[in-house]
């Protein structure tokens, strides 16, 4: 488990990087440029991004009180790129140091003021970067909708080759 957890959080990491420095490129007009998708614009997706990412960890590093980051945040695009980036990169060292008793540690969480929930950690990881793999397809949408003609392919096994490749080249 704790190697395809590795695999996962390394793409989730890859792919956020490969999407955000694409949207980097746009005008800050077309990144918040309102549209129809789940979250009105491609700066309040990746916003959203990091509110799942910071809120999930926050919950598995079991903090009484949640923060969501898109309360507070007030920067630019490039800032919010940072935030994300660290905070994929923090799951990605966490995976890997993890583990397999960490890994399948079932903790507790409150998802609303009345709803209790438990899962073990390695469940979260999952839920995680497929919901980071979902909200960068609904990107890669929002991408064309405002004309990109040029976006790059995040999908794991486009991931998982350049890895390979990567690595064979280093032999």
């Amino acid at each position: 488990m704790k190697e395809l957890l590795q695999l996962y959080a390394a793409h989730n990491a890859w792919a956020n990087l490969l999407l955000t420095d694409t949207v980097k490129q746009l005008p800050a007009e077309t990144i918040n440029q309102e549209m129809q998708s789940s979250f009105p614009s491609i700066f309040k997706t990746v916003l959203h991004l990091l509110d799942a990412e910071s809120m999930w960890w926050q919950r598995i590093k079991l903090q009484e009180h949640i923060e969501r980051p898109s309360e507070h945040f007030t920067g630019n695009f490039v800032e919010l790129q940072k935030k994300l980036l660290q905070q994929s990169a923090q799951y990605e060292q966490w995976v890997a140091a993890a583990n397999e008793f960490q890994l399948q540690h079932v903790f507790a969480y409150q998802r609303s003021k009345t709803e209790q929930c438990k899962q073990p950690i390695a469940e979260t990881l999952l839920h995680i970067f497929n919901h980071g793999s979902f909200h960068r397809g609904q990107l890669v949408t929002l991408l064309r909708q405002a004309g990109v003609a040029k976006i790059p392919s995040t999908d794991f096994s486009t991931y998982y080759r350049q890895r390979k490749n990567h690595q064979s080249a280093k032999k």
